[in-house]
C-alpha cells in the first residue's frame, strides 16, 4: 500500500514540475500576436484557396494587419469575400476599403470535339497535368483544353465543370469568385482572370494556340490564325495586340463595339452576355429618276431630200476621125 501511495505522489510532483517549467517556459518565450489578426480572420471565408496570394486566410489576415500600419488595403482583395468583407476588415483597422473590380475566370478555348478532332485516346491516370507532361493529349494541338478536370477539382466553389459532351471547361459566372485556383491549377494556362465588365459584359480571343496559320487551321477550325484583321478595325483603342501568331484583347482598353467578333474569319473571337445582334436591314434601292435629254440628244427632224435632177444621158460620141484622111490617087495620064 505504502508503494503505491509513493508512486502517485512521486509522479504528482513530477508532473506538478513539468507544468511549471511549461508554465515559464510559454511566458518567457512567448510570441506576442496582434489580436486584431484573429479579428480579421473570424471575418474571411475560410476558404483557404490562395487566391489573395497568401498560404490560406490566416496568411491574409497576418497581411492585412501588416498593411494597415502603411495605412493602406489597395493591394489585398479576398476575391471569395468580395467588396464586403474588405468592408468589414476596413473597418477593423480603421481603415478605408477600395473598391476592385470583381474579376471571373474566362476558360479561353473553344475547340469542342466538333472542330478539334481526336486523333488518340490516352490510356492513363486522368489529369491535366499528366497528360500534358507526356504528350499533346488526345489532339494534335499542344494548346487547348485537355478536359480532364484538373480545374474543376480545386474548386471549392462549384464554378467550374467539365463538358462531358465538348471535353471542355465550363465556368458559372454565378458561382465563381475569382480566387484564380483554377487558373493556377491549368498545366496550359488557358485559364483566365478578367474583369466582369458591365453587365458581366467582355469580349475574349477563345484561342490559345501559337503556330502558324496553316498549322493552326489543321489543328482546329475556330483556332485564331494571326491574320491581324482583329488588330486593323481596332486601331482607335489599340486594345488587340498581336503576339505569336495569337491575338489578345487588353480588358481594361477594350471598348467592346465587337467590331473584332465581326471581322474575325475564324470565329476564334467571342463576346460574352451581349443582347443578340439585329439583322441588318437592306436599305431600299432607290429608283433613279430619268434623265433629261439632253439638247443634243434630241432627236433630229428629218430633212426631205430633194429630189435629184435626172442625170443626163450623154450623147453618143461621134465616130473618131481618120488621122489622115484618105486621098484617092488618080492615075497618070501618059
Amino acid at each position: 500500500m505504502n508503494v503505491i501511495l509513493i508512486a502517485v505522489i512521486v509522479l504528482g510532483a513530477v508532473g506538478l514540475v513539468a507544468a511549471l517549467v511549461l508554465f515559464v517556459a510559454s511566458k518567457k518565450f512567448a510570441v506576442w500576436e496582434d489580436p486584431r489578426i484573429k479579428q480579421v480572420s473570424e471575418v474571411l471565408p475560410q476558404a483557404n484557396c490562395g487566391g489573395c496570394g497568401y498560404p490560406g486566410c490566416s496568411g491574409f489576415a497576418s497581411a492585412c494587419v501588416k498593411a494597415a500600419e502603411s495605412g493602406s488595403l489597395s493591394d489585398l482583395n479576398c476575391a471569395p469575400g468580395g467588396q464586403a468583407v474588405m468592408e468589414q476588415i476596413a473597418g477593423i483597422l480603421g481603415l478605408q476599403a477600395s473598391a476592385a473590380a470583381p474579376k471571373v475566370a474566362v476558360v479561353r478555348c473553344q475547340g469542342t470535339c466538333d472542330v478539334r478532332p481526336h486523333g488518340v485516346e490516352f490510356d492513363g491516370a486522368h489529369s491535366c497535368r499528366i497528360q500534358n507532361m507526356t504528350g499533346m493529349g488526345e489532339t494534335q494541338c499542344q494548346y487547348g483544353c485537355l478536359g480532364e478536370g484538373d480545374c474543376a477539382s480545386v474548386c471549392l466553389f462549384g464554378a467550374i465543370t467539365v463538358n462531358p459532351a465538348t471535353r471542355i471547361a465550363e465556368v458559372d459566372e454565378s458561382k465563381c469568385t475569382g480566387c484564380g485556383a483554377c487558373a493556377k491549377s491549368c498545366p496550359r494556362g488557358i485559364i483566365e482572370l478578367r474583369p466582369q465588365g458591365p453587365k458581366n459584359r467582355k469580349v475574349v480571343v477563345l484561342c490559345n494556340n501559337k503556330d502558324k496559320g496553316a498549322l493552326a487551321t489543321k489543328e482546329c477550325k475556330v483556332s485564331c490564325i494571326g491574320c491581324g484583321k482583329c488588330v486593323k478595325v481596332c486601331e482607335k483603342f489599340e486594345a488587340i495586340t498581336l503576339g505569336t501568331n495569337l491575338a489578345y484583347i487588353d480588358p481594361d482598353k477594350c471598348k467592346m463595339c465587337r467590331k473584332c467578333e465581326e471581322a474575325c474569319p475564324r470565329g476564334a473571337i467571342k463576346a460574352f452576355n451581349f443582347p443578340p445582334r439585329k439583322p441588318k436591314e437592306e436599305a431600299p434601292k432607290v429608283a433613279e429618276a430619268p434623265k433629261a435629254p439632253l439638247a443634243t440628244d434630241a432627236p433630229k427632224a428629218p430633212v426631205a431630200e430633194a429630189p435629184k435632177a435626172p442625170v443626163a444621158t450623154e450623147a453618143p460620141k461621134a465616130a473618131p476621125a481618120l488621122a489622115k484622111e484618105s486621098t484617092v490617087e488618080t492615075p497618070k495620064q501618059d
